[in-house]
């Protein structure tokens, strides 16, 4: 553990590895430099996406000079829940965890936001798919990054032919690496086709997520999201924004299935996670949402997020772990 703060690292947040050679990850029981944290081409993970893993947000607030770890223990909970999905074991507490964490943002000393992705993987070098007998092994690396999606101006999406992950099929409460080819087909066809972001459609037709975000939409002045029987993710983020949907605005909160037509017709529609954070949508598949513009009920959740995200709102002090 560092007893003082290094020089911060200097890097863009675009999510690429960062250029700096002090950058530190944590890998086969030690803290090493990321460029040196190799893997086999033979690595179950690698060759069948027998991974799972969580994507962190720190953020930093410059005038208090605090980097805050946001929700780390609700992280890496979901993270050791989807280790026992996977038939993996985890040799590391959830506090452990958190520490491991903790002292690995403090040894970059990174001075902005940051995203920190802690994975559990088969490491075994063998051919042959299964989950049983095989060994597992746990890294995590953090990286300065900035906005994934547009959270101020608004985003295009698409209703995409592919669908999402069944949980009969690959588990969607489980953040599993191969997992995540569908939501790679999801961004491209959406992108390609000249949108921002994707909404992918349940099999029998509700909407369900974007291609790596949870979905809320308005309606008469209720948040409304689909529940997690409809092949989401349990985000945090989305209890996030339904915490202080509730709590700070006094909205009416309802998880229910919803058709792709009511979009359409929607007041407002938000897409928020780790990543995302909180991007109002203003249009889907051609059709204008709302006013076209970001809604008031999105760009208060927006607001309320980050100023309790950065550690400017006292109550939900309980989300952040002081970094330094």
């Amino acid at each position: 553990m560092l007893t003082q703060k290094p020089e911060a690292v200097k890097a863009q947040g675009t999510g690429a590895r960062p250029s700096g050679s002090t950058v530190v990850c944590y890998f086969e029981d030690a803290f090493v430099p990321l460029a040196e944290a190799k893997v086999g081409v033979m690595t179950h993970g690698f060759l069948y996406g027998t991974a799972v893993f969580e994507g962190i947000r720190a953020y930093w607030n410059a005038e208090q000079g605090q980097l805050y770890g946001l929700k780390l223990a609700d992280h890496y909970r979901r993270l050791t829940q989807s280790t026992r999905v996977m038939l993996m074991d985890s040799p590391y507490t959830v506090d452990e965890l958190v520490g491991l964490t903790v002292d690995l943002l403090r040894r970059n000393g990174f001075r902005e936001d940051t995203y920190v992705r802690p994975s559990f993987y088969k490491s075994t070098e063998a051919i042959g798919v299964r989950l049983h007998n095989l060994e597992s092994k746990f890294l995590v690396f953090a990286i300065p990054f900035g906005n994934y999606i547009d959270t101020e101006g608004g985003i295009t999406a698409q209703t995409v032919s592919w669908r999402r992950n069944s949980d009969v099929s690959i588990p969607a409460r489980s953040k599993i690496v191969g997992a995540y080819v569908n939501s790679a087909f999801a961004k491209s066809e959406a992108q390609l086709n000249g949108y921002d972001e994707a909404i992918v459609l349940t099999l029998d037709g509700h909407a369900s997520e974007g291609s790596a975000e949870n979905l809320f939409m308005v309606r008469d002045g209720v948040l409304i999201t689909p529940p997690v029987t409809d092949d989401i993710l349990e985000g945090i983020t989305r209890e996030a924004l339904m915490e202080l949907a509730e709590r700070e605005m006094g909205l009416r909160v309802v998880e229910r299935s919803i058709d792709r037509s009511e979009l359409y017709v929607a007041d407002e529609v938000l897409l928020c996670g780790t990543g995302a954070q909180v991007s109002p949508v203003i249009s889907i598949d051609h059709r204008q949402i709302g006013t076209g513009r970001v809604g008031p009920i999105g760009g208060r959740l927006k607001d309320l997020y980050f100023e309790a995200v950065r550690g400017r709102s006292p109550a939900y002090s309980r989300w952040l772990t002081p970094i330094y």
